[in-house]
């Protein structure tokens, strides 16, 4: 299944619709979808590595605009939607401590959180719920994730080849590398904060 996936993926990069499809995983991981975009990002661009500067440019657009979108979730659908998915990945009473870390650390909060494992749709809701600036959260989202996207594109440009055989050889060894990266993230959100 994953083999397919993947193949599918990579198909999928020689394809008019491939920068679409990245654009809505970028938006949706930043706002409610638990698969980072990192999953798309990585197959298409050893796949086109004459694209991997615009697929950078795409997921970090496309994460802003999610972020802005979880944002919202956050300031006015807390009470609905934003609990939801904050109960849907068990995290109800790390959010809390997380919106307090907002009154100490505020930028920090969002630029170190945007480059690590933890989903950024928890920074990006949280923000929304604590009434973090708007402008300052759109400046550092910018920041954080372009940063993220293009330090991995310039790696992906520069090793894409190697890449590309490793998980051409060990692909189900790096999904659940990646699995638990993700799992690592929830919990160092949980745990941390």
């Amino acid at each position: 299944m994953i083999r397919r996936l993947y193949e599918g993926i990579l198909a999928l990069s020689g394809k008019p619709s491939a920068p679409y499809v990245l654009a809505a995983v970028a938006f949706a991981e930043s706002s409610f979808f638990p698969v980072p975009p990192d999953a798309m990002l990585v197959p298409m661009s050893v796949s086109r590595p004459d694209r991997v500067w615009l697929y950078a440019l795409i997921a970090t657009a496309a994460s802003v605009v999610g972020g802005l979108a979880g944002y919202a979730i956050g300031a006015l659908l807390f009470d609905s939607l934003g609990q939801w998915l904050i109960a849907l990945y068990g995290l109800q009473g790390s959010a809390a401590t997380f919106q307090d870390s907002y009154a100490r650390y505020g930028h920090w909060v969002i630029l170190l959180k945007g480059l690590t494992p933890i989903p950024y749709k928890l920074v990006t809701i949280t923000s929304g719920f604590a009434h973090y600036s708007l402008a300052w959260f759109t400046i550092l989202s910018i920041l954080t994730r372009g940063a993220r996207f293009f330090i991995l594109a310039g790696l992906l440009g520069r090793y894409g080849v190697q890449i590309r055989g490793v998980l051409d050889r060990h692909l189900n060894a790096v999904a659940a590398i990646s699995v638990a990266v993700i799992v690592l993230g929830f919990a160092l959100f949980k745990v941390v904060l």
